[in-house]
């Protein structure tokens, strides 16, 4: 008897510790039942205190691993998480189309819950204008959102997310701007009640239909209180996509990986002295 399973490719960095990256999406993609298969892009020194050390692998070398992966084993979704710089990102945008790869998932990485910067300021404006526009959904948090507006070419003063009103406005200006998806993660709002932690989903309207409005999706969840998130943009991120390789539309595999990552906090690890795992 034969076995089949969806696959899902992450193309991200290492996580020494096992919380975030690499290590934390194979688990995720485990514990949704898909055949998880990894790019590493970088290797970095790090533990629940935060990063000590970032060695980025050569551009030649993530291309021959997305090669080996797509040649033999194509995936059936992709989460792309940290790109340490622009050379990277091209190789990355160029087997999208070379392999034609469908439902990718973007986690816009641009710095860690430690505050470490992983993505050069310079390969931005390529992340922004190469590869959004390949991805079904981009996940920034409310930082990162207000980051990718602020940086805009002829914006010159920062934007800010401070209502609900706030948020929405940015994800139709960043899924219009990019012709992409876009879920701004509700975990760094101050503007919701303390119990609660709403994501947002903006759904562009299919094909060229300019008469159609952009379909904005509140996922209220409960927040935790549990300081041990290390991870989550990462874990979310692949459970998106590993709902999406199994069939599931974009709204359901939004929303199921939400209900996933609140079990994952509300599990309570405990591990490191510092910004703790999740359980995935």
């Amino acid at each position: 008897m034969s076995i089949v399973q969806k696959t899902v490719l992450t193309i991200a960095g290492s996580d020494s510790s096992g919380g975030a990256g690499i290590q934390a999406d194979l688990k995720t993609m485990e514990a949704h039942r898909v055949y998880g298969m990894s790019v590493v892009t970088a290797l970095t020194a790090q533990n629940t205190l935060g990063i000590t050390g970032i060695l980025p692998v050569e551009k030649s070398f993530v291309e021959k691993q997305i090669q080996a992966v797509c040649e033999d084993i194509p995936p059936d979704a992709v989460k792309i998480g940290m790109l340490p710089d622009k050379s990277v990102m091209e190789v990355v945008a160029k087997a999208i189309d070379k392999y034609s790869l469908k439902n990718v998932v973007l986690d816009p990485v641009l710095s860690s819950t430690s505050g470490t910067e992983l993505t050069r300021i310079e390969a931005r404006e390529y992340l922004k204008k190469q590869l959004f526009c390949r991805s079904l959904l981009i996940t920034p948090n409310i930082p990162e959102a207000q980051t990718l507006l602020s940086t805009n070419e002829g914006r010159d003063k920062e934007f800010l997310i401070d209502s609900r009103e706030a948020m929405e406005d940015a994800a139709r200006k960043l899924s219009s701007e990019y012709g992409c998806n876009v879920l701004i993660k509700g975990g760094h709002s101050s503007f919701e009640r303390e119990d609660v932690s709403a994501d947002l989903l903006c759904i562009r309207p299919l094909g060229n239909a300019i008469d159609t409005e952009f379909q904005v999706i509140w996922l209220e969840g409960k927040r935790f209180d549990n300081p041990n998130t290390h991870g989550t943009g990462c874990t979310l991120s692949s459970a998106i996509a590993s709902n999406l390789a199994k069939g599931h539309d974009l709204k359901s595999a939004v929303s199921e990986a939400k209900k996933y990552i609140e079990k994952c906090i509300d599990a309570g690890l405990k591990l490191g002295s510092g910004r703790g795992p999740l359980l995935h």
